[in-house]
């Protein structure tokens, strides 16, 4: 853009205007100081550059700009830097699919883990040593082949659809799986865990759970295993699908070959799957942990299953027992029921004899006082069953002790008069008592 020029005059002073009069000073200036100065800026670098050289500008840029692509070059040594193979700087072009673009860009150690700003500086790299012009300019006869590579694998992997395509089938960044013999041999977890870091770039959900070592817990083995049995994978195969043509005169051609790719990837996909279950199955075969977790699982069930038939046992036993003990007091109370029936009986029986003993006392009482009659009168038979009458009606209203009791009185006893006057207090006792009526006895208190 060209400059414009604006010119500005100063304003005109108010007429009438004077510096004696008008002009106020607010302060002084201070006296001046001298300094020296020194020339410093990246301009009078390159201006000293020049003049101790003796170069023109158009010399001192390109001299510059060779030494910032040696440097960039040397920065990148260090992280960006591995040997590059003969038969791969001859690789034909056209073969980009064939090609390992992480190796192209000399990025074999980083594959899937590369930045897009290791990426970039890789394919700068690379293009400053192989550009078609810098080997012209080196007398170099090399065609540009091996250039068209590099700008190949960076189109790829720049492109974050393309790359996870490429990412898919790249078998570089593939890890094989320990053989028997090494996982018996080798450490095992050093042995397999590289080979789920690798699996595991293939997971939609992340962070993907580690192997873990011999020291994990039970509920972190088993959510490993549940994670790979159940595993979502990303990975896809369109990368190694064949080329489709781009003419639109044969669409049948097209069609067929678009079948083609999609049966192709299906195949594919699960042969991948299969191959995957097949690993974590040889993984878990030889986990010494899954057999110490089985094995503790079934220690913890025979623990509890004795425990189980210690308890059973036991309840049977005190079971055994109660109804021993139930029995053994059955039998004391059955025993002691006898013992009590049968003193029951006995006394019952001397009660019962202890009647009679008494009865036949009082019946004899009566008999040995001639019947209540004087002495050397004689009892004819209408006395006699009057005066047993009585005596039955009197032993029919007194019960056993009162029977005992009068046959206490009574015994030894043979005087008529005697034996009347004890007939007749209890006689007289009866009917004060209600159980006899007044001249309900014949001979009897009369």
């Amino acid at each position: 853009m060209a400059a414009v020029q604006i010119s500005l005059p100063l304003p005109v002073l108010p007429q009438g205007w004077s510096g004696e009069k008008d002009f106020k000073p607010v302060g002084v200036l201070s006296s001046a100081t001298q300094r020296n100065i020194e020339p410093v800026g990246p301009h009078f670098l390159a201006h000293a550059r020049r003049k101790r050289h003796h170069r023109t500008f158009s010399e001192d840029e390109r001299i510059q700009a060779q030494e910032n692509v040696k440097k960039v070059e040397d920065d990148d040594a260090g992280e960006i830097s591995e040997p590059e193979d003969p038969l791969m700087l001859q690789r034909d072009a056209k073969d980009w699919k064939g090609q390992d673009h992480y190796a192209v860009l000399g990025l074999s150690r980083y594959r899937y883990k590369a930045t897009e700003s290791q990426i970039k500086r890789a394919h700068r790299k690379k293009v400053l040593r192989h550009h078609p012009d810098k080997k012209a300019a080196a007398g170099s006869s090399e065609d540009d082949s091996f250039f068209k590579c590099i700008q190949k694998a960076t189109e790829v992997l720049l492109d974050p659809v393309k790359r996870r395509q490429f990412d898919s089938v790249d078998e570089g960044a593939d890890v094989d799986p320990p053989s028997k013999k090494q996982a018996q041999k080798g450490d095992f977890f050093k042995l397999w865990n590289p080979v789920f870091v690798a699996e595991g770039r293939f997971s939609k959900d992340q962070p993907v759970p580690r192997l873990g070592d011999d020291k994990s817990k039970k509920e972190q083995v088993e959510d490993f295993y549940n994670f790979w049995y159940n595993f979502d994978s990303w990975r896809s195969f369109e990368y190694q699908d064949e080329d489709v043509p781009d003419d639109n005169e044969n669409r049948d051609q097209k069609r067929h070959v678009e079948r083609k790719n999609n049966n192709a990837r299906k195949k594919k996909k699960t042969e991948d799957t299969a191959r995957l279950r097949q690993l974590v199955d040889d993984c878990l075969a030889g986990d010494e942990r899954i057999k110490r977790f089985k094995k503790e699982e079934r220690a913890g069930k025979d623990r509890k299953r004795l425990e189980r038939e210690a308890a059973e046992k036991k309840e049977k036993e005190d079971a055994k027992k109660a109804a021993e003990e139930k029995e053994r007091l059955r039998k004391e109370a059955e025993e002691v029921s006898k013992a009590e029936k049968a003193e029951g009986k006995k006394a019952k029986e001397a009660a019962k004899n202890a009647v009679k003993k008494n009865k036949r006392v009082l019946k004899g009482s009566v008999k040995d006082a001639n019947y209540l009659l004087p002495t050397g009168e004689e009892a004819g038979p209408k006395r006699v069953d009057e005066v047993l009458n009585d005596v039955e009606a009197v032993m029919a209203k007194i019960d056993a002790e009162e029977m005992a009791s009068l046959a206490s009185k009574l015994n030894g006893l043979k005087v008529a008069e005697e034996v009347g006057n004890v007939w007749g207090e209890e006689v007289k006792r009866l009917v004060g008592a209600g159980k006899v009526k007044e001249g309900e006895m014949k001979v009897l208190g009369n």
